[in-house]
């Protein structure tokens, strides 16, 4: 199984930075992959990405030698199964608002002893043609990454309890997400959305846990890391259709 080059970063406590991708292309995720992130999210839960379509993308992003994940759609144990098994080397959770559902997103996430994650010969097993699959399912148990969503009220009131819970890797922030349940859909930058996620990030980090979130632009993301996020998301297709409007404007003056 590949290293998770990532989740070494983050153990070394370095700072890593990745971009969603949400368009169905392989190609895309390799020229994203190519400009130097640390790693691509594969976004199923808000692009038109299938489980085939996945599995192009992940191999796309292994090429261009950045970390593969899968945002999947639920937090349930058959879209978990199948982001991992087409060789993603971790997943992105909506929704996590509860204990209980943290604990099954773990659990779905991991093999026995630490979860009940299905077995079989996988491509992310290599099909079960090299080496023991015992030797298989301890590296996966030890490369993936698991990344629960903190995006709602509910999971904000309970981010205390939700800390405790063995085996998760980031808590990854949703400012966006966040002003819908707090009444003010679509303005992340509303006070009571902004001091949420900084609370939210301050806990994380004082909690000895990693802390993630999104940042449209370099002042968001040097507030967050400032605050103690290390696992930093972005859109490159959002920067890569800024720069060329730039353009466009710059050259017909």
């Amino acid at each position: 199984m590949n290293v998770n080059t990532t989740k070494r970063k983050l153990e070394a406590g370095e700072l890593v930075i990745g971009s969603f991708v949400y368009v169905p292309s392989a190609r895309l995720t390799e020229i994203v992959g190519l400009l130097g992130f640390d790693f691509v999210v594969i976004d199923m839960e808000h692009g038109p990405v299938d489980i085939g379509m996945a599995e192009d993308m992940v191999r796309a992003a292994e090429y261009a030698e950045v970390t593969p994940i899968i945002r999947v759609s639920h937090n349930t144990g058959h879209l978990i199964l199948r982001a991992l098994d087409v060789g993603a080397l971790g997943i992105h959770v909506p929704e996590i608002s509860e204990v209980d559902e943290a604990r099954g997103m773990v659990a779905s996430a991991k093999y026995g002893p630490q979860g009940h994650r299905g077995l079989a010969g996988v491509r992310a097993s290599q099909y079960g043609l090299k080496g023991s699959m015992s030797e298989y399912t301890a590296a996966a148990n030890r490369e993936t990454m698991v990344i629960a969503h903190i995006e709602h009220i509910d999971a904000a009131n309970n981010l205390d309890q939700l800390l405790e819970v063995d085996g998760i890797d980031v808590y990854y922030v949703g400012p966006v997400d966040l002003s819908n349940s707090l009444g003010v859909p679509g303005k992340a930058k509303d006070p009571k959305v902004v001091t949420c996620v900084e609370d939210c990030i301050k806990r994380i980090v004082a909690a000895g846990k990693i802390a993630g979130c999104i940042a449209a632009d370099v002042d968001a993301a040097r507030r967050y890391t400032d605050l103690g996020v290390r696992y930093l998301a972005t859109h490159a297709i959002a920067h890569m259709a800024k720069n060329s409007r730039q353009f466009i404007e710059d050259v017909r003056g």
